[in-house]
């Protein structure tokens, strides 16, 4: 496509993400990378509960420490009115978290204005499907120099995809994944549609890793793990997963969200089906 170049195949070698010095990766020689933690960073305690169980299960029991804890401290809502995530207090409450489990830490961010500041405090930033195209809030990510996870917006091709992250590579950043998170469509039995063929498309066309958003598409957390095993067996260089302590108590994405024990099956499962190489 014209005017978007750096992001294809042909224009070097592929890209690999390092994160926190290396203590999780993404792309060539890595595991999955597993991102996982609630959609929202809602009190510090339970961020904190979350993400030992995280570390307990995944790195201490399993043995599986390619891992990154995941929480919204900015949400972008449909409705106004709705909760709209802690901002700076939320930042804190995550490295806080991060660090007494040993765990890297990411976060969303959607104003420009944020980016500084979530740089300080988390190991990878998101952009969320609402703003792929966002392109000064691109700009200013493409400064950090920091790990990115852009995800496809639910009505954008793949073309515009690309050349949103683009935008990234071509302000001095290649540290940038594609996360795949469901399109709209004739669906009435999940949130989105998760469009899996765009894993070996896009790993074909280009020289970014691709993980996949597990929880947003599926909407309902009895599908969750069959998406995961979907987006793994694609070939998908890691899952985005959203664990929380008692969900249905959750200020946001209740419904889609796992509780640990399902978190647990999930895994264990995953690993056993050699998904998640060891």
């Amino acid at each position: 496509m014209a005017g978007c170049k750096l992001v294809y195949r042909e224009a070097g070698p592929p890209v690999r993400l390092e994160i926190a010095g290396g203590r999780a990766c993404i792309g060539p020689g890595c595991r999955p990378l597993i991102v996982a933690g609630p959609c929202s960073v809602e009190d510090p305690d339970m961020i904190r509960e979350t993400a030992l169980f995280i570390r307990r299960l995944l790195v201490d029991t399993l043995g599986y420490s390619n891992v990154v804890l995941r929480g919204g401290a900015w949400k972008p809502r449909t409705s106004p009115y709705s909760f709209q995530g802690h901002g700076a207090r939320a930042l804190e409450w995550l490295r806080e978290a991060g660090d007494a489990a040993g765990l890297p830490v990411a976060t969303e961010v959607m104003d420009p204005r944020d980016v500084k500041l979530a740089a300080e405090y988390v190991d990878v930033l998101w952009v969320g499907a609402r703003n792929m195209q966002n392109t000064p809030l691109l700009r200013e990510l493409a400064k950090t120099g920091k790990p990115v996870l852009l995800k496809r917006h639910f009505g954008a091709t793949v073309e515009e995809w690309l050349c949103a992250a683009e935008y990234l590579l071509a302000g001095g950043n290649e540290q940038v994944a594609l996360v795949e998170r469901g399109t709209r469509g004739f669906n009435e039995y999940a949130r989105f549609s998760l469009d899996i063929t765009v894993v070996p498309v896009v790993k074909k066309l280009s020289r970014l890793p691709v993980l996949v958003d597990v929880s947003h598409p599926a909407g309902r957390r009895e599908l969750v793990p069959p998406l995961a095993a979907a987006a793994l067996a694609a070939g998908a260089d890691g899952v985005m997963v959203e664990v929380h302590p008692n969900p249905d108590k959750a200020l946001s994405d209740a419904k889609q969200q796992l509780p640990f024990r399902m978190f647990e099956e999930m895994a264990r499962e995953l690993l056993e089906r050699g998904l998640l190489p060891r």
